[in-house]
């Protein structure tokens, strides 16, 4: 089924992150590819797929609902659902052999029932709040918690793992927190130590132990503020989100657009409608994305964004017509607009920009120059469990 409005992925994108993140860290520490948000908003399933393809060891989602479509479309890595997992859908966890975060007595003792229950372990990550001050247990009790914890039966705590607050934008708050976590990580028996998000991994080596967790790089995203930080290796952004034009019409002097009048010409204007809203995640308000691409220039959006089709100027872009490509994320000519100029224009962030791209926008994805043929062939080399 065709739509007016698509947003291309470029595996091959994907696949050279994935092997650029692992030859940074090292042969001695595991990749967990964090696919929650539906991959960023690219699809969880084919970056999945992607990187355990390129040299993954594990998946992250935030909640059990995005790890069980996981094992629905037939991956069988290891997944860790990182955020709260309800004591009564711990069963349901164990059922599809997925670990799962652990920040307090209720989620760990229905763990331990769950187990029994079932005859099969709670691989659980107990999670340590080292001052973000969201879910897990606080650094002080840790040790504690971690040691009665294992005590319970059916329970194997496979992990222990912290999240920083600023690894993007704060050295000094992110030693601090490494710093708690650092006299936690050396417990005895736990598999893996994880801290790292995209930011840590790349800005802060130490933070690594044997496992990181990168999610926003995967995707060719830089996880740093404007101005701190700098990218030690190359990233290729994965996502384009693309349309075409639906109709262009000349409007004389004086005519409103859109809904409420907002934007009235002041000249004799060439318009182009585009097919897009923001039922598509095409912010509306307070601010919207300013501009799109159109035979590689800039085209500004004028009148109010609509739930599914927005006006744009195209009087200073000759020839202009029905049917014309248009770039609002991704590259078009000499010219590109970027998530991250996205976000600075409507004051978020680069994640924000990425998974708030809504499912009815289909994604189609491409490959280039650099893909492994196993990808190419849709091999099911990513069934098979790491060694």
């Amino acid at each position: 089924m065709h739509h007016p409005s698509w947003i291309e992925v470029d595996l091959a994108a994907i696949a050279h992150n994935v092997r650029a993140i692992k030859r940074f860290v090292g042969p001695n520490v595991r990749v967990n590819a964090v696919v929650k948000g539906n991959g960023y908003g690219h699809g969880a399933i084919e970056v999945a797929r992607t990187a355990l393809d390129n040299g993954a060891h594990h998946l992250s989602v935030a909640y059990l609902k995005e790890a069980i479509e996981l094992r629905a479309a037939g991956i069988v890595a290891p997944i860790l659902v990182l955020a709260f997992t309800p004591a009564e859908l711990v069963p349901e966890a164990l059922r599809h052999n997925l670990a799962f975060s652990v920040s307090d007595w209720v989620v760990a003792r229905a763990a331990s029932k769950a187990a029994v229950a079932l005859q099969t372990p709670a691989r659980i990550h107990i999670k340590i709040d080292t001052g973000m001050s969201r879910l897990g247990v606080l650094a002080s009790q840790a040790a504690a918690f971690t040691d009665e914890v294992r005590r319970l039966p059916g329970i194997e705590v496979e992990g222990l793992f912290t999240h920083f607050a600023c690894a993007d934008c704060d050295e000094a708050y992110t030693w601090q927190q490494l710093a708690a976590f650092q006299n936690l990580a050396g417990l005895e028996g736990i598999r893996y130590i994880h801290a790292a998000n995209s930011a840590a991994t790349l800005a802060f080596p130490k933070s690594h132990f044997n496992m990181v967790r990168p999610g926003l790089a995967l995707y060719g995203l830089t996880p740093f503020v404007s101005g701190w930080g700098k990218l030690p290796i190359a990233l290729r952004p994965a996502l384009s989100w693309k349309a075409q034009i639906a109709l262009v019409k000349t409007l004389p002097a004086g005519t409103p657009v859109s809904y409420g009048n907002t934007y009235v010409c002041p000249s004799s204007r060439t318009i182009a409608v585009i097919p897009v809203g923001y039922a598509d995640g095409f912010r509306r308000a307070p601010h919207h994305f300013g501009e799109v691409l159109v035979r590689g220039q800039r085209a500004p959006i004028v009148g109010r964004v609509c739930m599914d089709q927005t006006v744009i100027d195209v009087t200073d872009i000759p020839n202009t017509q029905q049917g014309d490509e248009v770039v609002i994320i991704g590259s078009q000519g000499a010219d590109r607009i970027t998530a991250e100029d996205v976000a600075a224009r409507i004051g978020s962030i680069n994640y924000e920009v990425t998974t708030a791209l809504l499912g009815r926008v289909p994604r189609v994805y491409k490959s280039r120059a650099g893909l492994r043929p196993a990808l190419l062939l849709y091999t099911r080399s990513y069934l098979r469990p790491p060694a």
